[in-house]
């Protein structure tokens, strides 16, 4: 390997590892390759950082078979003190014309949604999200029992710059 080489190879690697420095909390589950109404995502973390505001988004991969324009999830934030806080939450997933929106070169876009901006936690300990999708059909009462084209559901917890 030249000098050259090893050179542009030590700066990509420093510049991919830096890249995440606001990342406090990042973690997918698969829910397969399609999501139930009943299975329920969730993410435990510990919360020591009473003061800093941060960012919550929700990070959804998803394909070519997702049929909606829109999801709506209900997600539910535990306290340590046991409180607990219920947002019903609607996101864009594609164009009028049904293009995905989201990043990706390949048919599996991923969305980073946000859930909570300059958000301060109140209190430090450990803190529990859950996720549910809670897609209906228009004019239909019951919900979309199993969801195509989610195939992963993520937290993650930013530092606000």
């Amino acid at each position: 390997m030249t000098l050259k080489n090893s050179f542009f190879l030590v700066v990509l690697l420093l510049f991919l590892v830096s890249c995440d420095k606001k990342r406090v909390f990042d973690e997918y589950k698969t829910v397969g390759q399609n999501w139930h109404k009943d299975s329920i995502v969730s993410f435990t973390f510990e919360q020591k950082d009473t003061l800093t505001k941060q960012n919550l988004f929700i990070n959804i991969r998803n394909n070519k078979n997702y049929p909606f324009n829109n999801l709506f999830l209900i997600v539910e934030m535990e306290h340590p003190s046991k409180k607990t806080l219920v947002d019903t939450l609607e996101y864009k997933m594609a164009k009028p014309d049904g293009t995905l929106l989201g990043e990706g070169l390949s048919d599996t876009k991923e969305n980073k949604l946000f859930y909570k901006e300059n958000f301060v936690f109140k209190n430090s300990g450990q803190y529990k999200v859950t996720i549910q999708q809670a897609v209906r059909q228009s004019g239909k009462i019951e919900g979309i029992e199993k969801l195509d084209g989610i195939t992963e559901v993520g937290f993650r917890i930013e530092k606000q710059e």
